[in-house]
């Protein structure tokens, strides 16, 4: 089945976007009616689908309270177009809305239906809570656009220890979206080898409370930044000299022992399966992979080494918070 998508201001929307939401949410899985309506309808956008013959099958909206994350919700297929594409169709949508929009969207998922999400490159970044008597988790996904172009050929796109497939980046506007990515899924580890932290790459609000929420995720957490050049960030403050000096048993900066081997290009890891991998260090040109074990555990090795033989930052340690 191919659906047709309709978009709507909540002023004209029709009659069936509403009933759709009622016999799903309502009546269906019990919502409180106070709890379905809410504000958030006048400002969004309203889509619903149907059938080559004009009858409704589902319905979600898409609004932004920030212009760069959008939020998905309210996704609902009526119980006659489950298992017929219907709800994988509306998301599709809703995605490619997004790109070049958006540079993250959210979502709040129920739980039985996070596998369905990680399908499109969400992934979760939440504790389960409850919504109206029913248990969720939120999700997001950290790059739309880069999901968007990868659905006609992955499944699970950008999720870490799925995509097996690796990507291949040429601008850093795809390379940060990568980044982002696979630091968003971190559980304990990321290791960082670079020739310096470039302002334009790693002093970046998101990237840094992406960093905070792996230092302070487990008591095991490890977020290891092994550089060559400390003088920028002793000239210029960086959000992330800043927050390692308020984490500093969670994270820690050492500068490269050039009396020792060590590699040529720069290299992210995260966890036992993600790595980003530049084939320069003032380029951004490289690959990443978020299934990639086997790689990993060699650059692993050779982090290490170079770690083991680096020194602490003198300057850094001296600078005021």
């Amino acid at each position: 089945m191919t659906p047709r998508f309709r978009k709507y201001n909540w002023q004209l929307a029709p009659a069936s976007i509403r009933d759709i939401r009622q016999r799903v949410f309502i009546d269906e899985q019990k919502v409180p009616p106070e709890l379905e309506w809410d504000d958030t309808d006048e400002i969004a956008d309203h889509y619903l689908a149907v059938d080559q013959g004009n009858t409704p099958m589902a319905t979600a909206r898409l609004f932004s309270t920030m212009e760069e994350t959008g939020f998905i919700g309210r996704m609902a297929v009526l119980p006659e177009y489950r298992g017929q594409g219907v709800g994988e169709a509306l998301l599709r949508h809703l995605i490619a809305e997004s790109a070049g929009r958006f540079q993250e969207l959210r979502l709040s998922a129920q739980n039985h239906a996070t596998g369905f999400y990680e399908r499109f490159g969400f992934h979760i970044c939440s504790e389960p809570y409850d919504d109206a008597g029913i248990p969720h988790l939120d999700m997001r996904c950290l790059a739309p656009s880069l999901a968007h172009q990868a659905l006609a050929d992955r499944t699970q796109p950008l999720i870490l220890g799925a995509d097996t497939e690796s990507w291949l980046f040429h601008d850093e506007g795809t390379m940060l979206g990568l980044m982002d990515s696979l630091v968003g899924q971190a559980g304990q580890r990321l290791w960082l080898y670079d020739n310096l932290l470039d302002h334009d790459l790693y002093d970046r609000y998101r990237l840094r409370e992406l960093i905070s929420a792996v230092a302070r995720r487990h008591r095991l957490s490890e977020v290891r930044l092994l550089i060559h050049d400390d003088k920028p960030l002793v000239k210029r403050r960086h959000q992330l000299v800043e927050l390692m000096r308020r984490l500093s048993s969670r994270m820690e900066l050492r500068l490269v022992n050039t009396d020792y081997p060590m590699e040529d290009q720069p290299f992210m890891l995260v966890d036992r399966e993600g790595v980003l991998y530049r084939h320069h260090f003032n380029k951004p040109d490289g690959f990443a992979g978020f299934a990639a074990s086997g790689r990993v555990k060699l650059m692993e090795e050779s982090f290490q080494r170079m770690w083991d033989a680096a020194r602490p930052s003198m300057e850094l340690r001296e600078l005021p918070l």
